[in-house]
């Protein structure tokens, strides 16, 4: 089928849950992607973050289709082999000590809430419920983590929303210390918030906020469902900082592009789920664990989180300097290979001509220009692709 085609279809027979863009992506190669109609398109989306190898990597192509060979499913009342070993290779990067595994990023979050509240009932009290999350931040779709989610445009219309939940601005350490209290069973927080905006945490302020947990017997939880797995320069962004969290989560990146999510916690934390406290159906099923398995080995032994370490840097200098030229740019923030671009205009504009160029960037809320490309992304891509951007932004500034 062509563009228009799929389109068609997909207008009829879809939910207008999301505001889809009139591209119809049929094939991928590394940081290239080709739609419906032969059009070739330079990938600094990856799927959001989440094809961090590039798409279709042969190391992972090739453990998907070994393990759709010998096991694709088979229940969690039973041990199974590539699930053990994702998890142990997970703790021994990470410093953590137990692994849960669910399918996505939202799972993990609500594993890490339940987790949390189940863990402050059986250690303090029945009434140290409360989590502390900041604004801007994004935590998930599902009805407890849109209401851990920061942001009030995700959960209109779906009120009465779960109770147990405040925000405070980001970064800002007063406002963490007068939300944080003797019923807060954890503080939920994003290294980089990445739908919020690209806005990086200070030192001070990670280890101001894990003060504050220590001394109000909270736990700290990272949600690292986009930082993780190399995306900022390091395995973990929390690794910039060498404050460590009680539970992290991940997910994107995780499963190489094939569906994933995971939850970490210390092993005193994780003790506080016994069986039938939490569980997933398709959670670390073999197929899912064979990719990440193929997948981190390649971003861990491969040179990827390097790669990603360097190339940021070169990026965001370019940006630096691209951003010299227009009046309308803000600032350039990031780590590693989430970098956002603050607009004092909408950029929406800025992301459609792009991609009629055939660059594929997004833009979140409302005037930040992301990138997130592969991890695997060379300088001559980020070169083209800032040329291409260049143009576009000189036709703004005209």
């Amino acid at each position: 089928m062509n563009t228009k085609e799929i389109l068609e279809i997909g207008d009829q027979y879809l939910m207008r849950n999301v505001g889809r863009i009139a591209l119809a992506p049929v094939r991928g190669e590394g940081a290239l992607l080709w739609d419906a109609d032969g059009n070739e398109y330079l990938d600094f989306v990856s799927g959001i973050a989440v094809n961090s190898l590039g798409h279709c990597h042969p190391a992972v192509v090739d453990a998907i289709t070994r393990q759709a060979k010998e096991l694709i499913h088979c229940s969690n009342l039973y041990y199974i082999e590539p699930q053990a070993l994702l998890a142990k290779m997970l703790v021994e990067q990470s410093g953590l000590g137990k692994a849960f595994f669910c399918n996505s990023g939202a799972e993990a979050n609500e594993a890490a809430i339940k987790l949390a509240r189940k863990h402050a009932k059986l250690k303090h009290s029945p009434e140290k419920v409360e989590i502390v999350t900041a604004w801007q931040s994004f935590h998930g779709r599902t009805l407890a983590t849109i209401t851990a989610t920061g942001q009030t445009k995700y959960q209109k219309g779906f009120e009465p929303l779960p109770g147990g939940f405040k925000y405070v601005p980001f970064n800002d350490l007063d406002a963490m210390e007068q939300a944080v209290s003797a019923t807060t069973c954890a503080v939920m927080l994003e290294p980089v918030q990445g739908e919020g905006g690209v806005n990086v945490a200070s030192r001070y302020y990670l280890e101001g906020v894990k003060m504050l947990c220590w001394e109000n017997g909270a736990l700290l939880i990272y949600d690292e469902v986009q930082t993780g797995i190399g995306r900022t320069g390091r395995f973990l962004a929390y690794q910039h900082y060498g404050v460590e969290p009680d539970i992290l989560t991940l997910a994107k990146a995780l499963g190489g592009g094939f569906p994933i999510g995971a939850m970490l916690a210390t092993n005193k934390v994780a003790e506080a789920f016994q069986p039938g406290d939490h569980a997933s159906t398709f959670g670390g099923n073999p197929l899912a664990c064979a990719a990440a398995l193929a997948a981190l080995e390649e971003i861990i032994a491969g040179g990827v989180i390097e790669n990603a370490a360097a190339v940021g840097v070169y990026m965001q200098d370019k940006l630096r300097k691209l951003a010299e030229k227009y009046d309308y740019v803000k600032e350039v923030r990031g780590l590693g290979l989430l970098l956002g671009v603050e607009l004092a205009i909408d950029g929406g504009g800025i992301v459609n001509r792009c991609r009629e160029k055939g660059l594929l960037i997004n833009c979140v809320n409302g005037n930040v220009l992301r990138f997130i490309p592969p991890l695997t992304i060379s300088r001559q891509d980020v070169d083209r692709a800032l040329w291409l951007l260049e143009e576009v932004m000189d036709s703004i500034k005209e």
